[in-house]
């Protein structure tokens, strides 16, 4: 029901900056929240950030306050995460994920991979020393 593709990832050094994209397709997202994770090499998938419905609520893992921001634009039915002061463990694949239950509520169900419904098919971010 619906498609979401990540774009952004790459190679870049300690310290730098990107920014990812994911574009959802299918039907609009507005209504639903959008997530972040991402899946170091030889780890469990790990949650990242939420942002739930019209940018409401955000939520963090604790080893990204502070670099990273999660944002949306419904307009491009996109969610974005820029990421600062890139580390070398930052290193992983990423992924988005929607949860379409319309005007969920951001909470701590949200940081579980099972409370997502569709999910992108990641992309690639390798940060060097």
């Amino acid at each position: 029901q619906v498609q979401l593709v990540e774009s952004g990832g790459g190679l870049v050094q300690a310290g730098e900056s990107v920014r990812l994209s994911c574009v959802g397709s299918g039907r609009p997202l507005g209504s639903f929240a959008l997530g972040w994770f991402r899946q170091p090499p030889g780890e469990e998938r790990e949650f990242v950030a939420v942002v739930g419905y019209q940018g409401t609520r955000t939520h963090y893992t604790d080893s990204v306050k502070g670099r990273f921001t999660i944002s949306r634009d419904d307009a491009k039915n996109t969610v974005y995460l820029q990421m600062n002061s890139l580390k070398p463990e930052d290193t992983a694949v990423y992924y988005c994920a929607v949860r379409t239950r319309p005007f969920a509520h951001v909470g701590p169900t949200t940081t579980s991979a099972y409370w997502y419904d569709f999910w992108g098919q990641g992309t690639q971010v390798t940060v060097s020393e």
